[in-house]
């Protein structure tokens, strides 16, 4: 009997799996097909990974920033590294000395952006809405909130200069990226 029992389970697990995977497809059919749409007539093949412009930018991951779009360039021309409030984390450094010893890079841009939820909330709210959201307590969790852009930035650009393996022939600017007018303005 308890053989029985067993069995049904393992079937409703087994049904409930296939289900689990089947929704899973779904959420991603819209996203592959427009992969396929673009894929079609796909002309960056065969690039060898270098910043062709010789350029690398830090930026936030906000979805109102086009990274190249907003300086005139297109992939392959840059190195791009986004990550919340666009600092200039440990990670953004590995990247950037990768991209000036093996990716020609010369020139970064350190861009974080004006309306920037990282620059306009105290770390205690971040908390109380990712726990919120979560409804789990995330009080544990840093989320690395700028409390002065400007002095961030000033900061992050020189994290990127004093590093040892990033020679003083590199260029490396600091730009604010106005999210409403889609203009930069240079301010280290």
């Amino acid at each position: 009997m308890s053989h029985g029992f067993t069995g049904r389970i393992g079937g409703l697990l087994t049904a409930a799996r296939r289900h689990l995977a089947t929704l899973r497809c779904v959420a991603f059919d819209d996203l592959l097909a427009a992969n396929r749409d673009f894929a079609s007539d796909f002309a960056y093949g065969g690039f060898d990974g270098v910043a062709r412009a010789g350029v690398a930018i830090v930026t936030c991951m906000d979805s109102r920033i086009d990274p190249l779009g907003m300086i005139g360039l297109k992939p392959g021309d840059a190195k791009i590294f986004r990550n919340p409030g666009g600092r200039v984390t440990e990670a953004a450094l590995e990247a950037l000395v990768l991209g000036v010893h093996l990716l020609n890079v010369q020139r970064v841009l350190v861009v974080p952006h004006t309306r920037c939820a990282v620059a306009s909330n105290s770390e205690e709210v971040i908390r109380d809405r990712i726990s919120e959201s979560a409804g789990v307590d995330a009080s544990w969790h840093r989320f690395h909130v700028v409390d002065d852009q400007r002095r961030a930035l000033e900061m992050d650009v020189r994290k990127v200069l004093s590093h040892p393996l990033v020679p003083d022939s590199v260029e490396v600017g600091g730009f604010l990226y106005d999210v409403d007018t889609g203009l930069l303005d240079r301010l280290v």
